[in-house]
């Protein structure tokens, strides 16, 4: 009867079997824990901590005599639920829709807002009080005309005259 322990094999011994054990599982693994998360980059993790954990109990799976492949899908999966339910308990959500999201930048905008401040400030009272009524109140002509006291004429006149400064304006 051999008497040879694990830790009787050498290091060598012991990076070779890791080598093989991921060589063997490593993408049965990822397909896995991919379908149960619906996140590459997570199932990625999951499977690195899988090995790490199949690594320290390196000894003992290679004395069991069960699946291992068997014993790293459990693993898996227990991972991936931890994972699932840490995340809830954050009021996070797992899934496609969380990776890579940017968020939109508001600095455009913003520039935009100044530029279109400044070019309305160029204009006349009569001719901004157009533009505020029929685009930010989204007015017609006749109410337009009917609020300023002016007839709907004077109003398209205005707001034509008024938009052909903003455009002459604003690529100057």
């Amino acid at each position: 009867m051999n008497t040879t322990t694990f830790a009787d094999v050498s290091t060598v011994r012991q990076d070779e079997l890791l080598r093989t054990m991921v060589a063997d599982h490593a993408t049965a693994l990822l397909t896995y824990t991919e379908r149960l998360l619906n996140d590459r980059h997570g199932a990625e993790d999951i499977v690195q901590e899988t090995f790490i954990r199949a690594w320290s109990r390196l000894e003992r799976l290679h004395r069991t005599e069960g699946s291992m492949r068997g014993w790293l899908m459990t693993v898996a999966r227990n991972l991936v639920v931890d994972r699932k339910r840490s995340a809830i308990t954050r009021r996070e959500h797992l899934g496609t829709h969380d990776r890579d999201t940017t968020l939109p930048d508001h600095a455009d905008a913003v520039v935009a807002s100044m530029q279109a401040t400044g070019l309305l400030r160029q204009l006349s009272h009569e001719h901004r009080e157009v533009l505020a009524h029929t685009y930010l109140c989204d007015r017609t002509v006749n109410e337009t005309a009917q609020i300023l006291g002016i007839p709907a004429g004077t109003v398209k006149s205005r707001r034509y005259y008024a938009l052909d400064s903003l455009r002459a304006n604003a690529t100057t």
